[in-house]
């Protein structure tokens, strides 16, 4: 049947992309059978450290609005690039990705308590394509069929056209602040005059079939 080959096929895909795609799927489902409101999703400093609903601190990152051209353009993205980075760059290194997740979630998080940010998926959507793109920076990337360019101008591009939808421009500037930070600490700071890599994956992090020793080392772009 379909449905079966969509499953195996589906499984075929990195096990962190799986998770992360498979998890905003199922939280906009909640939303939409009405399982769930938006309102028990969202990032609130006050409800997370005064009553301790601490699962808001994930759920925020996994809800991009009803369902509608918005969640389908983030799905596709996340989709996509996320498993870009996972089967490139990331291959062999679970441990090394999750924690990308983890050091971007806490610095958009920190950082969004200044710009009182409820959802920050789109942000992490942002961080992904910009990470991909300055570790492919002789990629050519056809946008929508309407114009083509080299892969490290894709995360304006995107901002450009969230802007046109009418959306925020800051929680994807967000994004791409924070994607800077990791790059710039984990491929860009290293490979200077004393330098050294500051961003080391804690032990505790799954890391079942990684390859640590086989780390590729990337150019500063």
């Amino acid at each position: 049947m379909a449905w079966q080959g969509l499953a195996a096929e589906f499984l075929q895909v990195p096990a962190v992309t799986r998770a992360y795609t498979a998890a905003c799927v199922l939280t906009t489902a909640a939303v939409q059978l009405e399982l769930l409101s938006p309102f028990q999703l969202y990032f609130n400093p006050h409800l997370v450290f005064r009553k301790f609903q601490v699962w808001r601190l994930v759920t925020n990152f996994l809800f991009f609005g009803p369902l509608g051209f918005s969640f389908f353009f983030n799905m596709l993205f996340v989709f996509h690039y996320c498993r870009m980075l996972e089967e490139g760059s990331f291959r062999g290194r679970t441990a090394d990705f999750v924690f990308m997740f983890l050091f971007g979630g806490v610095l958009m998080t920190l950082l969004g308590l200044l710009g009182s940010l409820f959802f920050l998926g789109q942000a992490l959507v942002a961080m992904l394509v910009y990470v991909w793109s300055r570790r492919s920076p002789r990629v050519r990337v056809n946008f929508f069929g309407l114009v083509t360019f080299q892969a490290p101008f894709l995360p304006w591009a995107l901002m450009g056209f969230s802007l046109l939808l009418g959306n925020s421009i800051l929680v994807d500037l967000l994004g791409i602040a924070v994607g800077h930070i990791y790059y710039f600490l984990e491929d860009v700071f290293p490979n200077q005059p004393g330098g050294k890599r500051l961003l080391l994956t804690p032990g505790f992090l799954p890391s079942a079939g990684d390859s640590r020793t086989a780390r590729p080392q990337l150019a500063a772009a």
